[in-house]
Order: C-alpha cells, then structure tokens, then sequence
C-alpha cells in the first residue's frame, strides 16, 4: 500500500546551465554542434553553400556541382584550376536522418569508382563524407581500416550499386572490376561537425545563422593625408558649400586661410573613413547585401530633410547629417556595431554616388 511518507514535495532546483536575464528574453542558447543536427534539409543546403565559401583559403577554385546527375561530385575544391587535372577533393555533403551508416556510402563510393573508370574525372585527392549529424560508430571504424572498407564496398556492389548508377545494371566484372580493384580507398574520410562550425565561423554567414552577436570592430585608421580617388565626389560636393557659404570659390589650397572649413572639411573626411571601415567590416563578418541595405536605409531616412529648403547647402548637408546620426537601424544586422560617425559617413558615400546632393539648382 503505498503511505504518504513515499511522497516529496516537488521542488525544482536551479536548471544547471545557470539563469540570466539575457536567458529570460533570448532563451538558453542551442549550442551550435546541437543545432546543425537541427537544420531542414533546406537550411542543410544554405549552411552547405556558405560552409563552402570557407574552402577558398584552401583551394584555388570551389565549385558545387550543379549538372544533372551528380555522378558523386557534390563540393569540389580545385588546387590548380577548376578542372580535374590538377588535384582536386571532394565533399559529399547529404542531409540523413540517423548519423551516417555504411549502407549510406556504397552508392557514393560506387559512384566515384565508376565514373572514374568511364574517364568522366580522375579520382580526387580525398573525398570527404559530411553530414548533419556526423558519422556513426560502424562507419567511423570502417573509415579507419581501409582493406576492411574495400571488403565490404566490394561485398556491397550488387545490393547498393549494381542497379543504382544509372539505367544499366552494372555488373562488378572485366575493366571496372580490374579498376576497383587498383582504386584507393585510402582517400575516404569525413569532417566532424565541430570542424565544419569552426571553418564556418571565418564566413561571414555565422553571425546570422548561429547568433551569438558581432566581433568587435577594431580602431579606425585616420584618413589618408592624400585626397583618394574613391572620395572624388563628395569631397567636391564639400568645396562647393564651403564655397557657397564664403561666397567666393574656394580651392584645397584655401581652406587654411577659413580654419572653421578646414575644420569641417576634416570631421566630414573621418566620418567617410569610419563608414569605409564599416563597410570593410561587414564584408568580412556579414552575408553580402547588408552594408547596402543599412546605406539605402540611410539614405531612406535622410533624404526628406535633405531635400527641404534650407538657407545654405552648409545648413543642408549639417541637418541632413544630424538626422542620420540622431536615426536607428536595429532591423540591420550591423545593428549593434554601428557609430554615430558611420551613419554620418554613409551621407558622404549617397553623395559620393550623386544621391544626397547638397547644392540645389533653382
């Protein structure tokens, strides 16, 4: 019979991974190894794409096989040029469901068998399995013994590929058997998911598919003391309202004589820079496209001040780059890293580009 003295209260305890407010608003984060398991087969293909720009620093040329029928080419890295003569490696890279098994591979080692031996490509330096889930214990072992993953591939032939490489059967007999038999398995490997999130997180995709926040930027270098040929625009744009507001033209040579100018001319130039910077930095850390989209936010943002009346182009250009410095943009993933200066300096790249006009023709 069961007393009231088998029962406890319930009382739960801290949960282990420790508690926050940032847990409170934006949840336990999923460790990244956890969530790779997690991906759809769609957003397996997304992170396949952008894990493969990583490969660039490797390899000469990165190509995703995109012909019909894939003849057991998926990532291929080219170390001389994009053909196969000159040594090349394969990335096999499938969505599974299970962590990958042997049964999962003898079509794919049959495939690179087999189209090697038709002349289609020479066989790559190594082919590497990668999967979301990585490999399981009876394939980890087999990949490591490679007369016993020979065996077996050979064991395999007719159940896996002799009716699956085509619309032929393919009998393992003659040259192809004579080919296989010279072929080495030896080039068999795979890369753990840890590897893949670690070259994953040199692209510039990893912030925005894992979370997790942006490097910090590191310090702007001053401007060059040269007029560079990227600021040709804007930097006439400049001359023009100091011109306008001395009422005479003004040339580089004058501005020593206006120091209230010189002055400006040299806050405007810094401010273009650390917009440069920026720019630079989410080349680098973000997927392609954002910069632009935080400029056209900008220019979104300013352009109705820029185009009211004003009393000068100097009082034109200030208030237009006092609204974008007083302007946030916290849907952009540049969000957290963006200055005052950055946003100012994106009106001088608009103007740069003639879309931010400062002296107005009647």
């Amino acid at each position: 019979m069961v007393e009231p003295a088998d029962f406890s209260e319930i009382t739960p305890s801290a949960p282990s991974a420790g508690h926050s407010a940032a847990h409170v608003v934006a949840r336990i984060p999923i460790p990244k190894t956890a969530r790779v398991t997690l991906f759809s087969s769609g957003e397996w293909e997304e992170f396949v794409e952008e894990w493969a720009s990583s490969l660039k620093s490797q390899y000469k040329f990165v190509k995703r096989f995109s012909g019909s029928g894939d003849k057991g080419i998926d990532v291929a890295g080219f170390s001389v040029d994009a053909t196969f003569a000159g040594g090349w490696d394969n990335y096999q890279c499938k969505h599974y469901g299970p962590p990958l098994r042997p049964s999962d591979i003898w079509i794919e080692i049959g495939k690179i068998v087999y189209y090697t031996y038709l002349g289609e490509y020479t066989a790559p330096d190594h082919y590497y399995f990668v999967a979301p889930k990585g490999l399981g214990t009876a394939l980890t072992k087999l990949l490591s013994n490679v007369a016993a993953l020979k065996s077996e591939f050979f064991a395999h032939w007719n159940d896996h590929c002799r009716e699956g490489l085509g619309t032929v059967s393919v009998p393992l007999t003659g040259g192809l058997l004579a080919h296989a038999q010279a072929f080495d398995y030896g080039i068999f490997g795979s890369v753990s998911i840890v590897s893949l999130i670690e070259q994953h997180a040199r692209t510039p995709f990893h912030a925005v598919r894992f979370g997790g926040g942006l490097p910090p930027r590191t310090a702007m270098a001053p401007p060059p003391a040269e007029i560079q040929s990227i600021e040709s625009r804007y930097i006439q744009q400049l001359y023009g309202v100091y011109s306008e507001a001395a009422g005479k033209p003004l040339t580089p040579a004058d501005l020593g004589g206006h120091p209230q100018y010189q002055q400006d001319f040299l806050r405007q130039r810094e401010r273009f820079y650390s917009a440069e910077s920026l720019r630079n930095f989410a080349r680098d850390n973000v997927p392609p496209g954002t910069f632009e989209s935080l400029k056209d936010e900008t220019y979104h943002a300013v352009i109705d001040t820029c185009e009211k009346t004003h009393a000068s182009g100097l009082d034109r250009m200030r208030e237009t780059l006092t609204q974008a410095g007083q302007t946030s943009f916290p849907a952009n993933p540049l969000f957290s890293v963006v200055h005052v200066p950055d946003k100012q300096g994106i009106c001088h790249q608009l103007a740069n580009e003639d879309r931010l006009i400062w002296m107005k023709t009647p």
